[in-house]
């Protein structure tokens, strides 16, 4: 039991959820609320950021699941506080933090859905990219040599510093963006601005790139295109990365290179043998068989070796295909009571059980979970209702 659901809820988990999951519902969210993609989702983005620097740390999540949010504030994070949002989102998809966002141009980040078939195969797609790429007519001037100049307001840094006097003897100073340059630190004679990128430097271009995707590959696995990103003057382009992510499968649930299924039988295919078929993720046909006189129990697993997902850069190699057997029984009174004795004496024998005068006889019953739950929820309701005890408020 948590103290606080807080940070589950912010990712959308139980918490209960694996390392594996955790990553999956931050991957998701913090590139459906990156404040590239949603300006107007800045705090949320802190918020996912927050609880994923938490629950993605062993020590953290154990000291928030017993104490809370408070426990994390008073000594989970040591004296720095959380990290930087952006930071923990260029980590996480091999930005490099920010450092390297100093010397480099920012990543984009495009998440692509792909299906399980196309991870056991292989596959190949286009995508179609808008970016900023550097003005050729002014070679990312903004204008003729000589047009650019420093920003007269802000003295070419790029901020203004207002100084607001609080008191006596009390003064505040307000750092603000330049409004004139626009953060920027210089300006461009419009006479002279440039009229193909209209003194923006760069220009909009749209790029198709081929995304291959390898036999293998795995959700949430990276595919870098090195230099793609936005160009900006005077930095390094940044990198396009393209995030898989594996939707549901019908039939099969991919664990590492294993894949999962789950089989439905007769008790009489369980205890006298089967013969299934099952189509793979590349269309062919398995024929799956028991071993005579082998049992097969309700909820037992096997497998098939070779025949699971294809080893990332080693194809020809394959995980395992586990199956979990599910045994189906008949239902009451499929066979008549005057053969049961025919049945039994070919089953393995009951424990005998040695009945005394101090037993009590009872009867099993049909018991239904759901209908509980809602019985026991209308009791609690009606016990609301009631009138309690003790001083009532009078109303006219």
């Amino acid at each position: 039991m948590v103290k606080e659901r807080g940070y589950y809820d912010i990712l959308g988990v139980e918490p209960t959820a694996s390392p594996d999951e955790i990553k999956k519902a931050y991957r998701k969210l913090a590139l459906k609320y990156h404040p590239d993609k949603n300006p107007n989702e800045g705090e949320r983005f802190k918020l996912i950021s927050q609880a994923y620097e938490v629950l993605s740390d062993e020590k953290k999540r154990d000291l928030y699941d017993k104490g809370g949010e408070q426990a994390i504030k008073e000594g989970g994070l040591g004296s720095g506080g959380f990290s930087s949002p952006m930071d923990i989102f260029d980590m996480f998809f091999g930005g490099g933090g920010r450092m390297n966002r100093e010397r480099k141009g920012k990543n984009v980040v495009h998440q692509m859905s792909v299906s399980l078939e196309d991870l056991y195969n292989g596959a190949t797609r286009k995508l179609a990219l808008q970016k900023n790429v550097i003005c050729e007519k002014c070679e990312g001037h903004g204008g003729k040599k000589g047009a650019v100049e420093n920003c007269p307001t802000c003295k070419g840094r790029g901020i203004q510093i207002h100084v607001q006097q609080l008191g006596p003897g009390m003064v505040q100073q307000i750092q603000t963006m330049c409004s004139d340059c626009h953060g920027q630190g210089e300006r461009i004679n419009p006479k002279y601005r440039c009229r193909n990128c209209n003194g923006n430097k760069t220009v909009r271009e749209k790029k198709i790139i081929e995304v291959h995707i390898d036999k293998g590959m795995k959700d949430g696995q990276k595919i870098t295109f090195h230099g793609e990103g936005d160009q900006e003057p005077g930095l390094e382009p940044g990198d396009v990365i393209i995030v898989l992510d594996q939707k549901d499968h019908d039939t099969f649930q991919r664990r590492g290179d294993d894949l999962m299924t789950k089989m439905d039988i007769q008790l009489v295919e369980a205890l006298c043998g089967f013969r299934r078929t099952l189509q793979t993720l590349d269309k062919r046909t398995l024929l799956i068989t028991s071993k005579a006189g082998e049992v097969i129990k309700h909820g037992a697993l096997k497998c098939v070796l070779n025949e699971g997902m294809p080893i990332y850069r080693d194809p020809f190699e394959k995980g395992r295909l586990v199956i979990q057997f599910f045994v189906i029984f008949p239902e009451d009174g499929w066979l008549p009571l005057h053969k049961l004795h025919h049945l039994e004496a070919l089953l393995p024998q009951r424990d005998d059980i040695m009945v005394t005068e101090d037993m009590e006889y009872v009867e099993l019953s049909k018991f239904d979970p759901e209908a509980e739950r809602r019985h026991f929820a209308g009791e609690a309701y009606e016990e609301d209702e009631r009138p309690r005890a003790g001083v009532q408020c009078h109303t006219s």
